[in-house]
């Protein structure tokens, strides 16, 4: 078992939110966004300034990623949509599970081929009523059916490997995928089983060097795994349910973690719900584009 290392980082965002997730940083910008999912609230942080803006959604979203200078993806509970910078224009893109008026999206990340991993639930999270789609410009193609809450969807340096997990199995899964396109080429298979741990799988992001960050739901931390699977760093986090990390800052060498306080009732603390900055050195990566 890996001992925790205490926390040594910050609060970047107070706001306690019911549902953090989809954190992403725009490296032009030097801004990192987030999601309030059940909050319908997308929050903005520009890093140098301090400066914090949060835009009220008309939906749940949960996903975010640049498109251009100008334009953003979102994906939502109603499908996925454009999203104009500038004013806060949205516009659809494509339909996902419009057919699934009980499901939202959740998690979700870029593939360095342009192509997005997007993960949907049921929302009131019912088994299996789910699923992870590959979407390339206005092309949406099931991945992954059956899946009760999609997470730590993420990709390897030289985009060869895709990892996701169903939070409820408590496993991490590992897959080959085609660099160019970001599609599958073999069937899944299990990476690290964490069954039988504390807390479950939530977001994850991959590193520079090939090692997953992985949130901790219910744990209260941040784990670290290398490429073979092997758990070798946890980091505690001041907030029951870490939900997402992501790079963030000029070097993307520091990591920002989500977190929520969704169930908790009277047993949630300052932190739940809170934004945190690490405090450690990492040696992250941008998200690729979304290609239209």
């Amino acid at each position: 078992m890996i001992e925790s290392t205490p926390f040594g980082g910050k609060v970047l965002c107070a706001a306690g939110l019911t549902l953090g997730e989809g954190p992403t940083y725009d490296v032009g910008r030097e801004t990192t966004w987030w999601f309030d999912i059940k909050g319908k609230a997308l929050h903005e942080l520009h890093l140098p300034s301090g400066r914090k803006t949060v835009h009220g959604l008309p939906f749940m979203a949960s996903a975010l990623a640049r498109i251009d200078g100008e334009r953003q993806l979102i994906a939502a509970e109603d499908g996925l949509f454009v999203r104009e910078v500038a004013t806060g224009e949205l516009s659809i893109l494509a339909e996902l599970e419009a057919d699934k008026p009980g499901n939202r999206s959740n998690d979700g990340r870029m593939h360095q081929s342009g192509a997005l991993w997007i993960g949907t639930m049921g929302k009131s999270g019912e088994d299996e009523a789910g699923a992870i789609y590959h979407v390339r410009g206005k092309s949406v193609t099931l991945l992954y059916p059956r899946v009760s809450i999609p997470n730590s969807i993420c990709f390897s340096p030289d985009g060869a490997t895709a990892y996701f997990t169903d939070s409820k199995a408590g496993k991490l899964m590992s897959v080959a995928v085609d660099p160019a396109t970001g599609m599958p080429t073999a069937a899944p298979t299990v990476l690290v089983d964490g069954q039988g741990r504390d807390g479950d799988f939530d977001g994850s992001v991959c590193d520079a060097d090939g090692f997953i960050w992985n949130a901790r739901w219910g744990a209260g931390c941040v784990d670290r795994y290398d490429p073979a699977g092997r758990h070798v760093e946890s980091y505690a986090v001041p907030a029951k349910q870490v939900t997402c990390p992501a790079f963030i800052g000029g070097g993307l060498d520091r990591l920002l973690v989500t977190s929520a306080r969704d169930g908790l009732g009277d047993t949630a603390t300052d932190g739940d719900g809170q934004t945190f900055d690490l405090g450690i050195a990492v040696k992250g990566r941008a998200e690729p584009d979304f290609r239209l």
